[in-house]
């Protein structure tokens, strides 16, 4: 009898965990390669609500297929029980998906995390728009990069993610505060890894180029990449070479870090962040690079599939509108602390869109700060 009371339990339990729906939400990421926070995330979500999470890819090459995009997404509102789609990254397309599924279906809610289209835009278009503080982190980069002694910021990017706004915004306010600070301000132009030479030879790049600029502009000089698969090379090249590594573009403690040192993270730990920022601390310390790498301790890519599918699940029950700061950062932070107990995230909306939320957080510095 206490055998089928535990496996009556058992059940329960896990039907609660895969009805805690009642219906369907779509997620739409990028692969590993093109981003793999998000990707993770997507997992977790899939493995807390089963059934209920519809998980796709867009294309790595997804600039130049967007109609690819577009398709993935509209494939989703076929299924009549799925009533809600969270997006992230929103990569060029989102809006058109957004409008043709809407033309389809007006009771689908939709989710977009760091959205790279304007965000006239995609505010116009989606229900909620969750993204980095990114004009934010224009001053609390350099402001970061002078805490660490930084004399010279090298800004890897291209033509393709200068033409976003707020990436565009983003360095303007970063040189603007880096002269304002005495600091060196240097714009490099990197192959797009959507390019002729693609990722392979966007990462070359980098490899090859930290060393020239270090010896150009010497030891204390900071490095900054617009791009994800940009990352693990950057990080490599300045623990060989030295120089100072001024965050991800995505801020997290696994974007790059656990595949440029060699960290295998358990099954069990992989939502655990003071876990992971502890072992990537260790690492990097061991390396000697200790005071000259940062990041947040919060993976806010993952964190924005995560906490997207939790709002998108408030939209559809109507707890919550798109409009409702205290009640969407609410959402997020709740999601956040899961992660990392001590996470402190300031939020905004970005004026005068008020669907469209940014949020930023203190960063932490390897080898300085304790966890």
């Amino acid at each position: 009898m206490k055998k089928l009371a535990v496996l009556l339990v058992v059940a329960l339990f896990i039907t609660s965990l895969y009805a805690a729906l009642g219906f369907k939400i779509g997620v739409v990421t990028g692969t590993v390669s093109q981003g793999e926070d998000e990707y993770r995330g997507a997992e977790n979500v899939v493995k807390k609500y089963g059934k209920e999470i519809i998980h796709v890819t867009y294309p790595d090459k997804f600039m130049q297929e967007q109609e690819t995009t577009i398709a993935r997404i509209v494939e989703l509102a076929y299924d009549p029980q799925v009533k809600a789609i969270v997006i992230c990254q929103g990569v060029p397309g989102t809006t058109a998906a957004i409008r043709r599924v809407k033309e389809m279906r007006k009771d689908i809610v939709f989710v977009v995390g760091v959205p790279h289209e304007d965000p006239a835009v995609i505010s116009s278009a989606a229900d909620v728009i969750l993204e980095v503080d990114t004009p934010g982190r224009g001053r609390t980069i350099v402001e970061l990069a002078k805490k660490l002694g930084v004399e010279t910021i090298i800004h890897y990017s291209f033509p393709r993610h200068m033409s976003y706004k707020l990436l565009a915004e983003r360095k303007d306010i970063m040189e603007k505060t880096a002269k304002e600070m005495g600091i060196n301000f240097v714009f490099v132009s990197a192959p797009d890894p959507l390019g002729e030479q693609g990722l392979t030879g966007a990462q070359q790049f980098i490899l090859e180029d930290v060393p020239r600029q270090l010896a150009k502009y010497g030891p204390k000089t900071g490095f900054f990449s617009t791009n994800c698969g940009m990352q693990e090379p950057l990080q490599k090249a300045i623990l060989k070479h030295g120089g100072y590594y001024l965050e991800p573009c995505c801020p997290s403690p696994t974007h790059g870090f656990p595949g440029t040192l060699g960290i295998k993270i358990p099954d069990d730990k992989k939502g655990d962040m003071t876990y992971i920022l502890r072992v990537v601390n260790q690492k990097i310390v061991e390396m000697g690079g200790a005071g000259r790498f940062a990041t947040w301790p919060v993976p806010m890519n993952m964190l924005f599939v995560e906490a997207g599918v939790e709002i998108a699940k408030a939209l559809v029950q109507k707890k919550v509108s798109p409009t409702n700061l205290n009640g969407i950062k609410l959402i997020v932070t709740e999601e956040a602390k899961k992660k990392y107990p001590k996470a402190e995230l300031q939020v905004r909306t970005l004026d005068p869109y008020k669907n469209y939320y940014m949020f930023i957080h203190k960063s932490v510095i390897f080898g300085v700060d304790k966890f």
